[in-house]
């Protein structure tokens, strides 16, 4: 059964970094995957879960610099080569996971692509759709033994307050009737982000797998490289001299709600939440233009569309 997307009165909010939230938590033992924990709030994210004990592997399409970025952690963490657009990639990541572990107790889909420019993946499908969505649809499938093998496993999507630009249309969902749109394109993705977790929660509860979407907030990381200086000014992230708009979270604080998600025990026995600022997210409404969660991506019956289109998409199958 869905959780009611209410508040659980978490003692961390906005300004909470992924330290602070992983203080006081035991995953020592714990096996965590990470897809892009190399770049942005996935390097805070795999340097707050590492830090408290737990075993990382990370996904990495870029192996080389994951090594630079990931060598300075002392920590029990493994990189292993990941391409979240090559379907053959995904499987022969997810088989070099199941030869070292048993298990998977956290997995996060954290790498994306943003507002990019038209590109499309081995299969021909839509870039961000295939990327953010799609991939990770694959990824968690192959991994679904070892989610199940676990004791309460999470899965953690990374969605976005993107997903209020929407943009998904399970009729054409790799544009190609219709003209391509960065923005509605990076919506549809995020949308399918939150969806994906609102169906995975009512798949895996039986298995004591439970899945949550996850709004990190704004903050200013390589996620951004498809944007000019002057598209950032108009949409007031940056000033003309450069500046970060000071709503903006470093990437500490950009990584919180993440290790929330994947840690708090005051989450056991919920699931399929979209949450933001280390809290279940309130609906979204005039009084709350930075953030909140749209009714779209809470629509079970649009859940069930999207997870039917992805199975068509990918040939790949959730085994019971």
């Amino acid at each position: 059964m869905v959780s009611a997307q209410e508040p659980v009165g978490s003692p961390f909010g906005y300004r909470s970094t992924a330290m602070e939230v992983a203080q006081g938590i035991d995953p020592a033992g714990r096996h965590v995957v990470v897809t892009g924990g190399y770049s942005g709030i996935g390097t805070e994210t795999v340097r707050a879960l590492a830090a408290a004990g737990a075993e990382v592997i990370v996904g990495a399409r870029r192996s080389g610099q994951a090594e630079d970025v990931l060598r300075e952690m002392d920590s029990d963490i493994t990189i292993l080569p990941l391409d979240l657009a090559d379907p053959g990639s995904i499987d022969a990541f997810a088989a070099s996971v199941a030869e070292r572990w048993p298990r998977v107790d956290i997995l996060i889909n954290n790498a994306a692509v943003m507002a990019s420019p038209l590109t499309r993946d081995t299969r021909g499908y839509e870039g961000q759709f295939a990327t953010n969505h799609l991939g990770h649809f694959q990824l968690t499938a192959r991994l679904w033994p070892l989610l199940k093998a676990a004791d309460r496993a999470r899965v953690v999507a990374l969605s976005s307050i993107g997903h209020r630009l929407n943009g998904l249309d399970l009729d054409d969902p790799n544009f190609e009737r219709r003209d391509y749109d960065k923005w509605l394109a990076y919506g549809q993705a995020k949308s399918a982000n939150a969806l994906f977790a609102l169906q995975l929660d009512k798949l895996g509860e039986p298995f004591n797998v439970r899945a949550f979407a996850v709004h990190p907030g704004g903050i200013m990381t390589p996620l951004q490289r498809h944007l000019s200086t002057e598209e950032q000014v108009a949409m007031g992230w940056i000033d003309a001299e450069g500046n970060v708009n000071e709503r903006f979270k470093t990437e500490e604080q950009g990584a919180s709600t993440t290790v929330w998600a994947a840690t708090s025990p005051l989450l056991e026995g919920k699931g399929g939440l979209y949450l933001e600022n280390c809290e279940v997210a309130a609906p979204a409404s005039k009084d709350n233009p930075g953030g909140g969660v749209y009714p779209h991506v809470r629509d079970e019956a649009l859940a069930e569309r999207l997870w039917a289109k992805s199975e068509e998409l990918t040939g790949v199958r959730f085994r019971s």
